[in-house]
């Protein structure tokens, strides 16, 4: 796995999958995953777009690898979550970029287009939230003082299996692939985890929505979703110059796992409709 040093010293770990044809230098495409997850969490949407994109899928620092990263509650901020972007971003010497990211991802997808609208052809938001409400924290709880005393108790493994059927996937969603979610989340080591959740209490980029220049496409649950809501949809609407959104045929939260190939198609086809890039072949 490719890997780049931070402004601050921290290894940041990234996968480009390229299935284009090499003589068409095709846009990049990044995928930003969300909460305690890693960019392996992309692997079911990746097939449908790596053939037309270059397929970035960045892991947030200090996640995934089982590596020691001093001091997270210093180290994990939003801010450096953009920068980190940027530094991978220039050492690949890329110009401009579509994204598309996954609840907290998503979050910090809008940070980045409202703080470097420069560098943002597109945005897509899968179930992203503006901020994380009360009402998620308190789900978040599951019957625990704090989100916080939640994962110190339970663990990140099984506060994940608790979440997954909570607010995640629909029931009947095959026990193997929850099994193989949550196993996965628990490669990232507690403390880091814990910082993620601290931080994800307090971010809210409404503040810069309205530097977004970049279209932005949102897929969503129905019925407004477990973790967003129809309030925060009227405040991206207000805010967001070119908004489109829509709401798939679930009211659960992880819609691009739940429907890969059909978030795949909406991505292509917005990102197509701004770079002219082919989505379909004969």
């Amino acid at each position: 796995m490719p890997i780049v040093n931070s402004h601050d010293g921290v290894p940041l770990f990234f996968e480009l999958h390229d299935y284009t044809d090499p003589w068409k230098n095709a846009p990049t495409l990044i995928l930003q995953h969300g909460f305690g997850r890693s960019g392996r969490f992309w692997y079911n949407m990746i097939p449908y777009l790596a053939r037309f994109y270059k397929v970035l899928t960045p892991t947030l620092r200090g996640l995934g690898q089982h590596y020691d990263m001093p001091d997270p509650e210093v180290r994990i901020t939003a801010e450096n979550y953009i920068r980190d972007l940027v530094t991978i971003i220039d050492h690949l010497g890329l110009d401009r970029v579509h994204y598309a990211g996954e609840s907290l991802g998503g979050i910090i997808g809008m940070y980045f287009a409202g703080m470097h609208p420069e560098r943002v052809r597109t945005l897509s938001l899968f179930a992203a939230p503006l901020i994380i409400s009360e009402k998620t924290r308190e789900t978040f709880r599951i019957g625990h003082a704090t989100w916080q005393d939640a994962l110190q108790k339970l663990g990140v493994r099984g506060w994940s299996d608790a979440v997954n059927t909570l607010t995640r996937f629909p029931p009947g969603t095959h026990p193997d692939m929850l099994a193989w979610f949550s196993e996965e989340m628990s490669k990232s080591k507690l403390e880091v985890v814990l910082q993620m959740s601290r931080l994800a209490a307090q971010v809210n980029p409404s503040a810069v929505l309205g530097n977004i220049e970049a279209p932005v496409l949102g897929l969503y649950p129905s019925q407004g979703g477990a973790i967003t809501s129809n309030e925060q949809f009227d405040i991206l609407r207000k805010n967001i110059k070119d908004l489109r959104l829509v709401h798939l045929d679930t009211p659960y939260h992880m819609v691009h796992t739940i429907e890969p190939a059909n978030c795949a198609k909406h991505v292509l086809y917005f990102c197509s409709e701004f770079d002219g890039t082919p989505c379909r072949e004969r």
